[in-house]
């Protein structure tokens, strides 16, 4: 049987809370992935200084203190996006 046909004997109701189910779904997986490639994306510092909108002193002093974990290659530093991004505290 067709599944056109099948929806069209569903009620109002049943046929939204299929479509609500199905985007609630489909929306679940779009933010996985992109969390999931997000939270592994390496920053270099002026990425990083550029979304914090900080001075690079300010980023070696943080990255100093233990605030943000920096990882490097040779002399070159990175920090991940999902690390720089717990890092933010909520001040009330």
């Amino acid at each position: 049987m067709d599944k056109a046909i099948i929806l069209q004997n569903l009620d109002k109701e049943t046929l939204s809370q299929i479509v609500c189910e199905s985007v609630r779904k489909e929306l679940e997986t779009v933010q996985n992935s992109k969390s999931n490639k997000d939270s592994e994306e390496l920053l270099t510092r002026a990425e990083v200084c550029e979304l914090l909108k900080i001075d690079a002193s300010t980023l070696w002093h943080w990255t100093n203190k233990g605030k943000i974990n920096a990882y490097g290659i040779s002399n070159r530093r990175y920090y991940k996006k999902s690390e720089i991004l717990e890092s933010l505290v909520l001040k009330k």
